[in-house]
C-alpha cells in the first residue's frame, strides 16, 4: 500500500453564499420560549403552538386595536432575558405579561433593529419599531414603564441600556405554524 494520507478522504467542496454565517447571527439566533394571546389586552396566556398570520397570532386580540396590532404591529417580541431582568428587580411579571406575543431567549436585544428578519417556525417576521409601553403596564408598577423605555429610546438612540427592553413590534412576511421551543434566527438585515 502507497502512503495513506488523511487528506484523502476528505472531499473539497466549494463553500456557497448561504453557508457563511452572518457575523451577528450568533448573537441573533435564539429560541421561543413562549408563545402567548389574549382575548385582548394583558396578561396574555401561554399556548404551545399557533397560526402566524399577516395580522397577527390566530386566536389573538388587542384591547386597543387604534393602537397596538395592525400588519406593522402583528406581533410583539421580548426576550426572556429583558423579562428575567425585570423580575430581578422586582417587578411582579412573567413571560407573556406584558403584552408580548413572542418571549425569546439567545437573542441580544440591543443588537434588534427595524428592517432586520427573522426565520421563526415555518414563518417569516420583520421587526419594525420599538414598543413604546402604553399605560396598561401600570397594572405591574407605574414605574415599570421608565425602567423599559426612556428618551433615548424614543430617538431611536440603540446605546441606551433600555433599547429593546419594551419589545419589538413586527410585521409578518411569510405565514407559517410556530411553536414553543422554535429556533428563532436573523435571516437578512434592513429589507
Amino acid at each position: 500500500m502507497t502512503g495513506f494520507r488523511i487528506w484523502d478522504l476528505v472531499r473539497w467542496q466549494p463553500v456557497t453564499k448561504s453557508q457563511i454565517q452572518h457575523p451577528k447571527s450568533r448573537f441573533l439566533t435564539g429560541t421561543i420560549v413562549q408563545i402567548s394571546i389574549s382575548r385582548g389586552g394583558l396578561p396574555k396566556r401561554a399556548v404551545s403552538e399557533a397560526a402566524l398570520t399577516p395580522l397577527g397570532l390566530e386566536g389573538d386580540a388587542q384591547a386597543h386595536p387604534e393602537i397596538h396590532g395592525g400588519p406593522r404591529q402583528a406581533v410583539l417580541l421580548i426576550t426572556a432575558e429583558a423579562v428575567d431582568d425585570l423580575i430581578l428587580r422586582g417587578y411582579p411579571i412573567y413571560y407573556g405579561a406584558m403584552g408580548e406575543n413572542l418571549t425569546t431567549r439567545g437573542l441580544d436585544r440591543r443588537l434588534l433593529r427595524a428592517g432586520q428578519r427573522f426565520r421563526v417556525g415555518a414563518a417569516l417576521i420583520e421587526l419594525t419599531k420599538v414598543r413604546g409601553p402604553c399605560l396598561q403596564l401600570d397594572v405591574y408598577s407605574a414605574s415599570i414603564k421608565a425602567e423599559v423605555y426612556d428618551a433615548q429610546v424614543k430617538a431611536g438612540d440603540t446605546s441606551s441600556p433600555r433599547w429593546a427592553m419594551s419589545g419589538f413590534y413586527a410585521a409578518v412576511i411569510r405565514i407559517g405554524v410556530i411553536r414553543a421551543n422554535d429556533i428563532i434566527t436573523l435571516e437578512s438585515e434592513l429589507a
